[in-house]
């Protein structure tokens, strides 16, 4: 498994063992929104700000990706849900793309609590056996939220725990899934789940502030990071705002240090002119 360990050290370089990715792979899934509208400014301000990895599908890296090789590793994503099948990602590319692509890892969605959860957990089991034999880590978006579970539910400790541990069950590296809460409820999560676990951002917050607290109260609670993407993409200033994230997931600053950091970067930004879209 030398391959799959080579691969794990350039997504999670840090002694820390944690992990800071970004996401742009939401057109298919949720339309082409603002921040998706222009990926290559978008992708060059995340570089910039120095995450671990960027999620996208085959056909961004293909055309945008390439000024950034070697300097941030690339996650391919090799499933989608959309517009007009939420409750169902398909699978709409594979290990072999991703090799041929330079990958560091592949990542799958899956969405369980649904009439088709067989049919999702068949498709990340098919994957993951692809993983394995390339030695590729893989990454799994795994959701409680087919059409047996619904509103709060889609975030008890109960249906997460379920998510993230079929994950696991079924071989998966780094486990991406939703927040519970709280640091109490989701530490009951990582306890539970013998793989590395981390949450998605959405638009579950409101403020800034708030999501530097969930990100704070994640990382107390034993997860190996994050993964972000609409509430980066969206920011004013992406950069500023990636690198106080990463201060918080790997210096383990507190949430008011990141507040006056990123107030700090978005000062000297607009100073030398740059961009804070």
């Amino acid at each position: 498994m030398f391959g799959k360990e080579v691969r794990l050290g350039r997504l999670i370089p840090n002694a820390d063992g944690h992990y800071f990715g970004l996401t742009v792979d939401h057109a298919i899934a949720r339309g082409v929104m603002p921040g998706l509208d222009t990926i290559d400014a978008t992708i060059a301000k995340m570089v910039a700000g120095g995450p671990n990895a960027i999620t996208m599908h085959k056909g961004i890296a293909e055309k945008c990706f390439a000024p950034y090789a070697g300097k941030v590793p690339l996650v391919l994503k090799l499933t989608t849900f959309g517009v007009y099948h939420f409750e169902e990602d398909v699978q709409v590319a594979d290990v072999g793309e991703a090799v041929c692509l330079g990958a560091d890892a592949v990542s799958t969605g899956c969405i369980v609590g649904g009439d088709n959860q067989d049919q999702q957990l068949r498709m990340l089991g098919r994957i993951s056996k692809e993983a394995l034999r390339a030695e590729m880590p893989l990454i799994c978006h795994i959701y409680p939220r087919g059409n047996h579970i619904t509103g709060a539910d889609q975030y008890s400790v109960e249906n997460v725990t379920y998510a993230a541990r079929a994950a696991a069950e079924l071989g998966v590296d780094l486990i991406k899934t939703n927040y519970t809460g709280d640091l109490d409820s989701f530490a009951k999560v990582v306890q539970a789940v013998p793989a590395r676990v981390a949450i998605g951002g959405g638009l579950k917050c409101e403020t800034v502030k708030e999501y530097l607290q969930m990100t704070r109260n994640v990382m107390d609670a034993g997860a190996a990071g994050v993964t972000y993407g609409r509430f980066v993409f969206r920011y004013r200033d992406i950069t500023a705002l990636v690198k106080t994230l990463s201060q918080v997931i790997h210096n383990g600053i507190s949430v008011q240090e990141g507040l006056e950091l990123l107030e700090y970067l978005e000062r000297e930004h607009q100073k030398g002119g740059e961009p804070c879209t």
